[in-house]
């Protein structure tokens, strides 16, 4: 309903019928509408406004398919009333001496509203020309913004790599390699920004989750041993929310992989993401060793649990944690 003032029968039509075609038909469907009007009207109030249901006709005619069309609607609606309902009936004689006054006057009003009906086309088309062109300058920038962010993304992620190599083993290279997924998550999210079911500015969150998840298992799991499942419901969030809980995603399952195994050589991660009544629910689970006794209830002090614990501020939800022999689950309640 919001773009009915930009329909163009004649454009819209044209791969069908020609635009002379789509205007005739048009107009004598418009004046066999207006004519079937006339008809009820009759029923309760015989003669009364002869050609009043005339306008709307002639209105809907011309602003759909031009002045050419509304034009022949006046005339189909005009010779109508003239011949059927004016007395005397059946003739297109002159009839009493008012009605050709009156039919000058209607005349003239038919060509009034025909020359406001197509300025009002013309004005709407030009300002859907204009706004399409705005549209496809936005278009053009958000393209080229979006390829500068990817090759900004690119070239951090460039730069940590580089010094992840050369740092060797240690410490300073575990940082470097956390430093970079979180990189590389963000920019996993900002490449589904403009893809997807998604509405733009959203994140496509099924293929979001995945795409990280395999990511991850490439990077953690490349000799097998430990394995990465993945599981999630399509849903529509904000880029926001959706970075926060992509690096909430990146923190657990790194954390898992780094220390709920010790020094078992296997063992399996989860990872769901689902509906739930009032939002959504993230859980990362794995089978590993499970933390020490009052360890998910104690102040997380290290880094990572920091920045899970802000990651999942940001995205609205809350953190609850389960841990024992058979393994460490984390579930993140989302607020819809």
């Amino acid at each position: 309903m919001g773009r009915i003032g930009e329909l163009d029968l004649p454009e819209r039509l044209a791969p069908y019928a020609p635009a002379w075609v789509t205007q005739t038909l048009f107009a004598f469907l418009c004046a066999a509408a207006g004519i079937a009007a006339r008809a009820l009207v009759d029923i309760f109030a015989p003669g009364a406004g002869p050609f009043a249901l005339g306008y709307p006709a002639v209105l809907v005619a011309a602003l759909f398919a031009r002045w050419q069309s509304g034009a022949l609607a006046a005339l189909l609606t005009l010779l109508h009333t003239w011949y059927f309902l004016l007395p005397p009936l059946y003739s297109f004689y002159p009839k009493g001496p008012a009605d050709g006054p009156r039919l000058l006057v209607i005349v003239i009003a038919y060509v009034i509203m025909l020359a406001v009906a197509e300025t009002f086309r013309l004005a709407v088309r030009r300002a859907t020309a204009e706004r399409d062109r705005q549209i496809a300058e936005r278009d053009l920038f958000l393209e080229e913004f979006d390829h500068r962010v990817k090759n900004n993304f690119t070239l951090v992620a460039s730069l940590l790599e580089m010094q992840r190599r050369r740092a060797g083993n240690g410490e300073t290279a575990e940082a470097l390699a956390s430093a970079l997924a979180r990189v590389e998550s963000i920019a996993r999210a900002h490449r589904h920004l403009y893809r997807g079911a998604a509405a733009p500015g959203e994140v496509d969150m099924a293929t979001y989750i995945h795409e990280l998840c395999a990511a991850l298992e490439e990077a953690l799991f490349r000799r097998g041993a430990i394995t990465l499942a993945c599981a999630a419901d399509h849903a529509a969030l904000s880029r926001d929310r959706a970075v926060s809980i992509g690096l909430i995603v990146n923190e657990l399952v790194t954390n898992a992989a780094k220390h709920a195994f010790g020094d078992r050589e296997r063992g399996a991660i989860h990872v769901r993401f689902e509906r739930r009544p009032g939002g959504w629910r993230l859980i990362v689970a794995d089978n590993g060793t499970g933390m020490p006794a009052g360890a998910p209830n104690q102040r997380p002090v290290g880094l990572g649990q920091r920045l899970i614990e802000g990651f999942a501020r940001q995205a609205r939800g809350t953190i609850r944690t389960e841990s024992g022999t058979e393994g460490t689950v984390v579930a993140v309640d989302l607020e819809g």
